[in-house]
């Protein structure tokens, strides 16, 4: 029979011992995921989330684990670096006094802390003691990318429990077997969405995602005779569709938050507006960074027909534009313009406007494939 843990989709090791330390009683306090991007780790954290809150066996079932599984519940709190380089350290230090604190709902408490290979040791000091003495009613699940990218002072504190590569044969097979679509469907949302299996699972589920991925790769196709007053617009038209989506989640979260305020004390509403305003952040950087996700994909398919490897192409229905593409341009600089993407990623971590970070990008993914304007203008 299916339970909280099914859906931890290619990881069948994982899946095993969590069910097992569930079964036993022998939920921990401190763990360790590691695996690479798209392993399904901050899924397994949530289902992992649900077993610690759930007061009737992780049914899976009840409001407490609708709620995490929704990700809204306000005792399972999810934190991702802030810094530009990292975590900051007021950023742990909030986390450590908030330790501290009563459940607002449970009888337990849940942190999942991603990117822990990017915590420093300024901050990693301000966080040991806590991570090593937490409150019997918290549960830490420390997410990164391997285990020795991870401090040494950190590893020692928690229990690893390693997800393994999916290969992408596999992974097309799972979002397949769980959605309904097609190969050639679960290989492009599966690019669309950096590896992520969960996330290719729902974005072959919703037209307006592939909308919005068409109209990304129809952008592409258009920079080569795109005057600076089209990037513009281009630009200002894809963060406006990104983002479309985070009005409802908003909505959504007024209306649970206002369903139960009159029976919450002040200070518990206030941390649920604080929680609530980290998610709404959270899902605006996921919608940005789907942007280049969907670029990164078709300059990755504009390579491989540059490289002379046209059979490798994933994104076949837009072919014709890609081979387009490829005759204009060359292997070195299409590499230029993936660096592009992963400057920009980087900016979004800065907190650099969306607008100024889309505007540039597109300048520069237009110079290093096609040349500057003047050359552009001459050629046609």
């Amino acid at each position: 029979m299916p339970d909280v843990f099914s859906g931890i989709l290619g990881q069948p090791k994982v899946r095993d011992f969590l069910r097992s330390v569930v079964a036993h009683g022998r939920i921990g306090q401190s763990y360790l995921f590691t695996g690479p991007a798209g392993s399904n780790k901050t899924l397994a954290a949530y289902a992992l989330a649900q077993a610690v809150i759930c007061e009737d066996g992780v049914c899976g079932t009840c409001d407490a684990c609708k709620r995490v599984s929704r990700r809204k519940h306000p005792d399972v709190r999810y934190f991702e670096p802030e810094g530009a380089g990292g975590y900051l350290v007021e950023q742990i230090r909030e986390i450590v006094g908030d330790v501290g604190l009563a459940p607002i709902q449970a009888s337990s408490k849940v942190y999942i802390i991603d990117r822990v290979d990017l915590l420093g040791v300024q901050a990693a000091n301000a966080f040991l003691k806590t991570l090593e003495e937490p409150p019997a009613n918290v549960v830490f699940i420390l997410l990164g990318r391997t285990q020795a990218s991870v401090l040494p002072t950190i590893v020692s504190r928690c229990q690893v429990v390693p997800f393994r590569h999916i290969p992408q044969s596999e992974a097309c097979g799972i979002v397949c077997q769980n959605s309904g679509a097609t190969p050639l469907q679960a290989a492009v949302a599966i690019q669309a969405c950096s590896g992520s299996i969960s996330k290719a699972i729902e974005f072959v589920r919703s037209t307006e995602r592939f909308s919005f991925r068409l109209r990304v790769m129809q952008v592409m196709e258009s920079l080569e005779l795109a005057d600076d007053l089209d990037v513009l617009e281009f630009a200002a038209e894809l963060i406006e569709r990104a983002q479309a989506p985070l009005d409802l989640v908003r909505k959504t979260q007024e209306e649970e938050l206002a369903a139960s305020a009159e029976f919450m004390a002040q200070s518990a509403i206030r941390q649920v507006e604080a929680r609530n305003k980290r998610a709404l952040s959270a899902k605006s950087a996921e919608s940005l960074r789907q942007i280049t996700a969907i670029m990164r994909s078709w300059l990755r398919d504009v390579l491989v027909v540059c490289s002379m490897r046209p059979e490798l192409v994933i994104n076949q229905d837009m072919a014709e534009g890609i081979g387009n593409a490829a005759s204009k341009t060359s292997a070195p600089q299409v590499v230029r313009a993936l660096s592009a993407l992963d400057e920009t990623d980087e900016a979004f971590r800065y907190n650099v406007s969306p607008e100024t970070c889309i505007d540039v990008l597109l300048y520069q993914i237009r110079e290093e494939l096609y040349g500057s304007h003047s050359a552009r203008a001459a050629a046609i």
